[in-house]
């Protein structure tokens, strides 16, 4: 019998203190992820998130919802321009 795996959820509040122990107190991460019981790449992840966030480089949601449907729009026009093609081809051979 297989355990099923839970994932922990962590509050807002907790990555945030988690990121100032290493960016204001001066831990090194693996330090400050023993501290609390986390693994170390869970602290790397939040840190880089929180630096994101704050240089403005990570997309706010409303940046990413257009992204998305710009990305189905162009999905869409590239399938119209292939059966556009095909059937260009088809009257033109048909032309001949």
């Amino acid at each position: 019998m297989t355990k099923k795996r839970t994932h922990r959820v962590y509050s807002p509040e907790f990555k945030k203190e988690a990121v100032a122990l290493v960016v204001n107190e001066g831990y090194s991460v693996t330090k400050a992820a023993e501290s609390l019981g986390i693994r170390a790449n869970l602290l790397y992840r939040w840190k880089d998130n929180e630096e994101a966030k704050v240089s403005g480089s990570a997309p706010s949601r409303e940046e990413r919802a257009e992204l998305v449907r710009l990305r189905k729009e162009v999905k869409e026009l590239r399938m119209e321009k292939e059966i556009l093609k095909k059937a260009s081809a088809f009257f033109a051979k048909g032309m001949k």
